[in-house]
């Protein structure tokens, strides 16, 4: 970025309020010395060096992150999703769908992968905030959940076809979080959108229950759609900007259903054991 336009970033962050306090400051200082003449390079060189240590630690906020990833030329970590091209265009061969399962960095590589997919949007839902931040969300402060809504073909692929995957990608029997994933911004639900979807769903609930795959019950939820709040640009498709960490977390969550899929099946044959005996 030019003078300019690194002016322009860093106002537009010191504005953001999801920008935190210590961030505004560090940004604010190199803002108003930009604006008063100090040398360009010399001073990015300076917040470069004040940012990296959180940097490094993954604790920057998301849109500030960008804005680090920016100023290191760091562009395959900072690609910016078109928000634009996340519509329903179609009504007669598109629908959407919202799941949350946890951490949303992992439930859209699943899903984006499949064919008849057009787009998946990391977001937040479900809670009582007007355009909640990552923060705010983390810090169980509004009542959302990370989630993920995604536009579909229908001529390709169904709504039930979807809710198959999101079992196989959720733990039903905790509701508490996902995995490693722990707090109410990570329990499970299935939000739908029209009298449809809720049936699909509680038909696939209920014969997931009636299969006595798990010991626990099942409580993932089946809930009204609600306000779909896009999740900060550093979130979306996290599977592609920050490949080593995303399959270091994906690697844990499938060790994890690996675990319980053979406990599943132990659980399944003791059962038919007892029910014979």
């Amino acid at each position: 970025m030019n003078q300019e336009e690194t002016i322009n970033a860093l106002y537009n962050l010191i504005l953001n309020p999801g920008t935190r306090d210590w961030e505004r400051s560090a940004l604010s200082t190199t803002k108003n010395a930009l604006e008063n003449g100090v040398n360009f390079d010399d001073q990015l060189s300076k917040l470069e060096a004040e940012l990296r240590p959180l940097a490094l630690r993954n604790n920057l906020t998301a849109d500030v992150t960008d804005f680090y990833n920016s100023l290191i030329g760091n562009t395959d970590a900072n690609g910016q999703f078109d928000f634009t091209k996340h519509s329903l265009d179609d009504l007669n061969y598109q629908d959407s769908a919202v799941f949350a399962g946890g951490c949303f960095w992992c439930m859209v590589e699943p899903f984006e992968t499949r064919d008849g997919i057009i787009s998946v949007l990391s977001g937040y839902t479900g809670g009582n905030m007007d355009h909640p931040t990552y923060d705010q969300v983390s810090g169980q402060y509004t009542g959302h959940v990370e989630a993920v809504e995604i536009i579909f073909d229908t001529r390709i692929i169904q709504y039930a076809d979807l809710v198959e995957l999101y079992w196989q990608l959720t733990d039903p029997t905790d509701a508490f979080g996902q995995f490693q994933d722990r707090g109410r911004q990570y329990r499970p639900i299935i939000f739908v959108k029209n009298e449809d979807q809720r049936q699909i769903a509680e038909k696939s609930r209920q014969r997931l229950v009636e299969s006595g795959k798990y010991k626990r019950p099942i409580v993932t939820s089946i809930e009204p759609a609600s306000v779909f709040w896009p999740a900060e640009n550093y979130h979306q498709q996290f599977y592609k900007k920050n490949p080593k960490r995303y399959n270091r977390i994906e690697r844990s969550r499938q060790q994890f259903l690996t675990f319980q899929r053979l406990q599943s099946k132990i659980w399944t044959k003791i059962s038919r054991f007892k029910r014979k005996s």
